[in-house]
């Protein structure tokens, strides 16, 4: 960590080392630079310009929020994530695969990596997308949608093999922003492809 914080031009690292394990506890949660701050025992905008630093320097990645001008009340605050799941483990010191799985935060951990992948599959795609992330004043929330070719596809991500098939009706929420839906669905450990409905599936992570 020290050679980050000299590459970023940071000189406090035991500050920043805290900070980074501020950060992996809220991984696959909305960033919040007061917490993130106070853990570190800094200044929210230098809580911010680590962030950003942390950013530039491909260790974190901030996930936007889904904005429509016909639906109202949406958050707009991103939400973080490592962009190395394993280092993020390390700074919460779940060191192995057993305890990790285990653990309280275990589906964060796996929301994480499957956001990572998905970044990583549409960056080699010749067809660009947008990955946003749905969650509005009632605390509705979608993990993932992907914005393709004037089309929106969302995705929930569960730490499970057999995840509540309902956890789709909550889609019918983006059929007010007058973009069209196409297929989507949940991000699971099921091992095969398995329909929901017509529109969505269950969709194995290591397809990924």
């Amino acid at each position: 960590m020290r050679d980050v914080a000299e590459e970023g031009g940071i000189t406090d690292v035991v500050r920043f080392r805290k900070f980074l394990n501020a950060c992996a506890a809220l991984t696959a949660e909305q960033v919040n630079y007061r917490t993130l701050a106070e853990a570190a025992e800094i200044s929210q905008p230098t809580a911010k310009e680590w962030v950003r630093i942390l950013q530039g320097l491909g260790i974190l990645y901030l996930l936007p929020p889904f904005a429509n001008n016909e639906l109202k009340r949406l958050t707009k605050t991103p939400k973080l994530y490592f962009c190395d799941t394993g280092l993020c483990a390390y700074l919460s010191m779940w060191l192995t695969r057993d305890t990790l799985m285990q653990g309280a935060a275990s589906g964060h951990y796996f929301e994480n990596h499957v956001v990572m992948e998905l970044l990583k599959n549409f960056s080699y795609s010749t067809e660009k997308a947008n990955l946003t992330y749905y969650r509005d004043s009632n605390a509705k929330e979608i993990d993932v949608i992907v914005e393709e070719n004037g089309m929106i596809h969302p995705l929930e991500i569960k730490k499970s093999a057999n995840p509540d098939r309902r956890e789709v009706k909550k889609y019918q929420v983006l059929d007010k922003t007058g973009l069209d839906r196409g297929s989507g669905g949940i991000v699971c450990m099921c091992e095969e492809v398995i329909p929901i409905d017509e529109k969505n599936c269950f969709i194995p992570c290591n397809l990924l």
